[in-house]
């Protein structure tokens, strides 16, 4: 086994450097006392880049009539066009309807015994000589003798019941080669100090997206739904830094 010694120095060192890493997680959460959490800067996102990139001149051109004086317009503002989004900057509507329940019961159990008996008592006349030499009660007749039992038992039970409905806006940030549309979408709001996100992110199929310009959940391949908090009540809920880190090192 290797000891590691430290003097007075060096554990004083140790504590500094322990305390100084402790300080520092804790100044970001310092600077918001007192103040609300701060939105999500939507300029340099997906979403942004691909709004502002779907109204480049040519994709402008793409989109008009070909003839000015045709009573028919082929745009998505016209009374039969299809607004439906199919390109990169079109927004969609994803609806999040999960309604999951799940009961699991799982019980195991394992019993095992065993007995092993050996000895020597004729074999030349050696056993009898060698019993001369033994301690009294001993005899190689009965050399070996062991016995061995287990028991194990084990059981589980997991109940589940999960509800959420939301509704979100999502921007189409991509259009893939094989037509298929890669969405994001994200959703914050603030309620006193408290703000709650909502993000989805996935893949859909143009032909999945309903004429209401929306889409379901369970159509979107890939799907990372993340819907969660942050603020004074989700820190109350969390332990300190201190505690986890403490969870993290102690063995016991």
């Amino acid at each position: 086994m290797v000891r590691f010694l430290l003097d007075g120095k060096n554990e004083m060192m140790l504590r500094c450097t322990l305390l100084l890493s402790v300080a520092v997680a804790g100044c970001g959460k310092l600077g918001q006392v007192g103040r609300a959490p701060e939105f999500s800067p939507l300029e340099g996102s997906s979403q942004n880049y691909a709004m502002y990139a779907a109204t480049l001149p040519e994709d402008l051109a793409a989109s008009t009539p070909a003839d000015d004086s045709s009573l028919w317009e082929a745009g998505t503002e016209s009374l039969f066009g299809d607004r439906r989004a199919a390109t990169r900057g079109d927004i969609l509507t994803v609806v999040i309807e999960i309604d999951d329940s799940a009961a699991i019961s799982n019980s195991t159990g394992r019993s095992r015994s065993g007995q092993q008996k050996s000895g020597l008592p004729e074999f030349l006349g050696i056993p009898q000589r060698l019993d001369e030499a033994l301690p009294d009660g001993a005899s190689m007749a009965e050399a070996f003798e062991s016995k061995s039992s287990s028991t194990f038992k084990g059981s589980g039970n997991v109940a589940r019941n999960e509800q959420l409905t939301l509704r979100i806006a999502a921007t189409v940030v991509e259009q893939l080669p094989n037509g298929v549309l890669r969405i994001e979408g994200q959703q914050e709001v603030r309620v006193n100090f408290e703000m709650r996100e909502l993000i989805v992110t996935g893949f859909v199929r143009p032909i999945d997206i309903s004429r209401q310009n929306e889409i379901t959940y369970d159509k979107i391949a890939g799907a990372r739904i993340a819907y969660g908090g942050r603020g004074q009540i989700t820190d109350m809920q969390q332990p300190t830094y201190g505690q986890q880190a403490a969870d993290i090192l102690l063995p016991f």
